[in-house]
């Protein structure tokens, strides 16, 4: 697989994964084209981490996987070690993706890119997720792809759980008496801002507002 800058990615064979088609990798990457340099990326269901890798090579700051598989991180690992520049970060996290959102919970992201596989229940919990912990940055987009024979998007609205630091204990961990009505921008709400449509695959954008 070649992505910007004409690099060359390793893949997995067979079906293990299925990459994100150049055509909408670079429908992506030019609906995002001038957000990508500086900013904070996160890959959900990131398989080998074709998207990370573009993100890389356009100047992101961050960029960060998560993927259930064991051979597609290890891959994913190796592909960002390959473009990544020393100024910038990579982490790839291995797990369940709605069990590993509540450990970025302390984190905002500037973009964020979600393929899960098609037919999987992954869409509305991964997407609670995003906004409950709201990880998605002010002035920041999510994308997710999607087969519309499988899912209809939706607009997602959930109270937010990111805590002031005075009602922490030490160690992180949140008081048992603390909320967040004192915490500015509590409710989280992902609203769709454009939808587009590449034959049988289609991406929904998502902003958050606060």
């Amino acid at each position: 697989m070649r992505i910007y800058g004409n690099r060359q990615l390793k893949t997995l064979p067979g079906l293990e994964t299925r990459p994100t088609s150049a055509r909408v990798r670079e429908a992506v990457f030019n609906i995002w084209q001038g957000a990508i340099a500086q900013c904070r990326w996160l890959d959900l269901c990131a398989g080998t981490g074709a998207m990370g890798a573009e993100a890389l090579c356009r100047g992101a700051s961050l960029v960060v996987g998560i993927d259930i598989k064991g051979k597609a991180c290890s891959i994913m690992q190796q592909n960002w070690r390959q473009v990544a520049q020393p100024e910038q970060t990579f982490q790839v996290i291995r797990g369940d993706v709605v069990g590993r959102l509540k450990t970025l919970a302390d984190q905002q992201f500037d973009r964020i890119y979600f393929d899960p596989p098609y037919a999987s229940d992954l869409y509305n919990p991964v997407l609670d997720a995003i906004a409950h912990y709201q990880l998605l940055a002010d002035q920041g987009e999510l994308a997710v792809e999607y087969s519309p024979n499988h899912w209809t998007p939706q607009l997602l609205k959930a109270e937010g759980r990111r805590q002031k630091a005075e009602d922490k204990e030490e160690g992180g961990k949140v008081k048992e008496n603390s909320d967040c009505r004192d915490v500015a921008s509590c409710v989280s709400t992902l609203e769709i801002c454009r939808q587009k449509v590449y034959g049988n695959t289609a991406l929904v954008f998502y902003s958050a507002t606060r």
